[in-house]
């Protein structure tokens, strides 16, 4: 079960529509969104970013997340609309203990192409990423985290979900789970996420494509 202010949800249950985004925070607000119902419209403030020392060997915490504190394991998924177009541009889902501690995971516009990746933090950044994707009709990313263990998943279509990211993570309390975008190269990305919903996380197997 996990728990967010008042409200308990049991395993499978998932909670639509405006709800879930009236019931976020915002770290790092950007200048410009919006909230209308079920859809969040942002438009990405400059030098936005998260990331931590690996390669590049600086430190950013400027990125834009709007989530929920919730106890207990916990899975998301949210649909995404974005013109991805410039050196980093970036939307997705993020988990997320501390400044240390946290995960994004999403599309990300690198080498000239729209790529689907994570970075997983426990101290310093990862960056796994390559898998090639058309998000021109919008993408799907679902992101959960059961004892210890970070399974991120990506859908075209809202039906078949392939797995994009099997790795351990930092056992806590409390996590905070959400919605992110980013723009380290420039401002003004402008990202509509909808059908924002969490969960218990959703017990599927390993395989299990839905």
């Amino acid at each position: 079960m996990v728990t967010f202010g008042a409200l308990q949800l049991g395993a499978g249950l998932m909670i639509w529509r405006g709800f879930m985004f009236e019931s976020c925070r915002w770290l790092n607000p950007p200048e410009v969104w919006s909230v209308e119902g079920e859809i969040l419209r942002v438009r990405t403030s400059e030098d936005s970013d998260f990331w931590r020392e690996t390669h590049y060997g600086f430190t950013r915490h400027s990125g834009h997340c709007f989530g929920l504190e919730v106890t207990g394991d916990v899975s998301a998924q949210v649909f995404i609309r974005a013109n991805f177009r410039e050196l980093y541009d970036q939307a997705g889902l993020m988990l997320r203990i501390d400044e240390s501690n946290w995960v994004k995971a999403g599309a990300e516009f690198s080498d000239g192409e729209i790529l689907l990746g994570s970075v997983l933090t426990a101290g310093r950044s990862d960056w796994a990423t390559g898998t090639v994707a058309d998000t021109s009709d919008g993408l799907w990313v679902r992101l959960g985290i059961c004892e210890g263990v970070l399974r991120v998943q990506y859908s075209l279509d809202g039906e078949r979900w392939p797995m994009l990211r099997l790795a351990p993570f930092p056992v806590s309390g409390r996590y905070m789970i959400g919605i992110y975008c980013c723009t380290p190269e420039r401002a003004g990305l402008e990202v509509e996420f909808s059908k924002f919903a969490v969960s218990a996380p959703l017990g599927r197997d390993l395989h299990d494509l839905r």
